[in-house]
């Protein structure tokens, strides 16, 4: 899910910043800070969008830098579970496939890619045995949010599934949209 995160915290600007004014040397400050950052409570931070409030700022002894209490809000991504997201297939290989969903990418395991038995195959594609349906690098599919780990802060791991009605390849789902009509 995108939201768009207020936050209020002290930002540090150096000496060496303090010919730029206070507003232009927090933002730049927070960017480099906050865009493409990853944490388990933000998730991916894919921008800072505004610096609305900015105090009074403080010198502390010692340090030389100022200290600007300031309200600004982060655009970013957190994915959830059971959230159904759209995305593009990055990458097939014969363990499964990559889905680029946001600014992160998400794993389809083998078995999790269709309700069917699944085979790679040298093309690099994957492809269902009774259903004859194929996934390839750059279709456009929808899946579900099985699991999320912040274990690896760096590398997050997302676990999708398109095994359900109504995900997968967006073929797929014309042609069961296609055969539901028929059969009314």
């Amino acid at each position: 899910m995108f939201y768009e995160v207020k936050i209020k915290s002290h930002v540090r600007v150096p000496p060496s910043a303090f010919s730029e004014t206070a507003k232009e040397s927090i933002l730049k400050r927070l960017k480099e800070k906050f865009e493409n950052h990853v944490s388990s409570e933000l998730g991916a931070v894919i921008a800072v969008s505004s610096v609305d409030k900015v105090g009074e700022g403080i010198i502390i002894p010692g340090d030389g830098a100022a200290y600007y209490d300031t309200t600004y809000k982060l655009f970013t991504f957190k994915p959830e579970m059971q959230e159904v997201l759209i995305g593009r297939i990055v990458e097939i290989t014969e363990y499964g496939a990559f889905m680029e969903i946001g600014p992160l990418d998400g794993m389809i395991h083998i078995s999790q890619a269709m309700d069917d038995f699944v085979n790679f195959n040298k093309q690099g594609t994957l492809s269902g045995k009774e259903t004859k349906r194929v996934l390839k690098k750059g279709d456009i599919c929808r899946a579900r949010i099985i699991a999320v780990s912040y274990k690896d802060i760096t590398n997050p791991k997302i676990g999708l599934t398109m095994r359900q009605h109504m995900l997968g390849s967006f073929n797929w789902i014309e042609d069961e949209l296609k055969k539901d009509k028929r059969n009314k």
